[in-house]
């Protein structure tokens, strides 16, 4: 583009673009990877849970 401005939009459009580019890869790829490494510790046994739920209602209960 030869227009007025076009200095300063043909950068600009390069980091846009660019930032797309590098939001999909990281989404797309280094989130799923790193992901197992938070959900180690994340603990999410039903068992326990349905225990703890139960405990509160049984006192309400009588």
């Amino acid at each position: 583009s030869t227009s007025d401005g076009a200095e300063m939009q043909r950068p600009l459009a390069s980091v846009v673009i660019g930032g797309l580019i590098t939001s999909t890869l990281l989404t797309s790829l280094v989130v799923p990877a790193i992901y197992p490494w938070f959900a180690r510790g994340l603990s999410f046994d039903e068992d326990t849970e349905d225990a703890a739920i139960e405990g509160e209602f049984a006192d309400a209960a009588h």
